[in-house]
């Protein structure tokens, strides 16, 4: 009997598994998407600043919660602690700061998830530079038509109404704050659990946007049904189920999809903009979003590894050589690396 349970429950365990990944990147791509109109509901009801810091200090606490029964490994040195403050601090309160902003002056939840999508370019156009390596020509065919893609959008906006300069400044100025903050992190960043990550990054968010709200803003909010719900739902679907869901897709070794997901987002948070919050998409403008995709998808693919370069990739590295045992010393210990 014990092994005949055994065996099925392997199986439906498998299953499960496999249902659970195949489901995920649907509930990510939702999740992720409608953070764009719900944090324009949010913003209906309090400023940008004063928005963020309410939402890291609820995030904080949960957090804290979590590292407190899982105990994971903190930075052990001040350098380590320092470049993660860094970069926490240009995602956490340069890059959703800016967004918001621009959210609150009107800009359109597509527009911003559109432009914001070109980051995946940037970053590889730019991150071969920080380690020596070459930047391959489709990348930069894929940053032309990215930005050709965005361009038309913009102006096929530009067409049904009024945007101000601010606005693309702040987003602009978003795409940067994110960039930069990848980029850091690649060059300076060692990994971390993603708890101690998340409780570091929401701590830095939390301090730096309340003291900003502080000194700018008047740190009013209209606590109502609307706003407590849809903050509810970014603290929990957005900043907690979405993250968790990006990692277990990572780790599942499906960075692929995760990739390709992205480029969903922008038409994603278009429509759901237009079923949440009204907002409309001139029809000129789905073209270039698509144009701008297929500039994210050519900036971002690897190469391909030729016959030749694949036999060499997969051929085992040759056996490390053994340490030199001098005459002098013949009972010297010898000690071998690892193989």
């Amino acid at each position: 009997m014990a092994l005949g349970s055994t065996g099925t429950a392997a199986p439906a365990g498998g299953r499960l598994a496999n249902i659970g990944l195949a489901i995920a990147p649907i509930v990510f791509l939702l999740f992720w998407s409608a953070g764009f109109p719900f944090a324009k509901i949010i913003l209906q009801y309090a400023e940008p600043l004063t928005a963020l810091a309410t939402r890291y200090l609820i995030v904080l606490v949960v957090m804290v919660g979590i590292a407190l029964v899982m105990r994971p490994p903190m930075p052990r040195t001040l350098g380590q602690l320092g470049h993660m403050l860094v970069s926490s601090a240009l995602l956490q309160i340069g890059y959703f700061g800016a967004c918001w902003y621009a959210f609150w002056l009107g800009t359109s939840s597509g527009t911003v998830a559109l432009i914001l999508s070109l980051q995946p370019i940037v970053v590889s156009v730019l991150a071969p530079g920080l380690i020596g390596e070459r930047v391959r020509a489709i990348q930069w065919v894929g940053l032309a038509l990215g930005i050709a893609g965005a361009a038309a959008v913009i102006l096929a906006r530009l067409q049904v109404e009024t945007v101000s300069a601010l606005e693309y400044g702040l987003v602009l100025a978003a795409l940067a704050s994110i960039t930069a903050s990848t980029l850091y992190e690649k060059r300076f960043v060692a990994p971390h659990h993603p708890v101690t990550v998340s409780l570091v990054q929401h701590l830095v968010g939390a301090g730096g946007t309340a003291w900003l709200a502080v000194a700018l803003e008047t740190c009013q909010v209209q606590w109502t049904f609307e706003f407590a719900g849809s903050l509810a739902w970014f603290v929990v679907c957005n900043s907690l189920i979405a993250v968790s869901l990006l990692l277990y897709m990572i780790q599942k070794g499906e960075a692929a999809r995760v990739s390709a997901l992205f480029f969903l987002v922008p038409p994603t948070a278009a429509l759901l903009s237009w079923l949440m919050l009204g907002e409309t998409m001139p029809l000129l403008a789905w073209p270039g979003m698509a144009l701008a995709g297929a500039g994210v998808i050519l900036a971002t693919r690897r190469p391909r590894l030729g016959p030749r370069a694949a036999k060499a990739v997969e051929r085992p590295l040759p056996p490390p050589p053994r340490p030199f045992r001098t005459p002098v010393d013949p009972l010297l210990p010898i000690s071998h690396p690892p193989r």
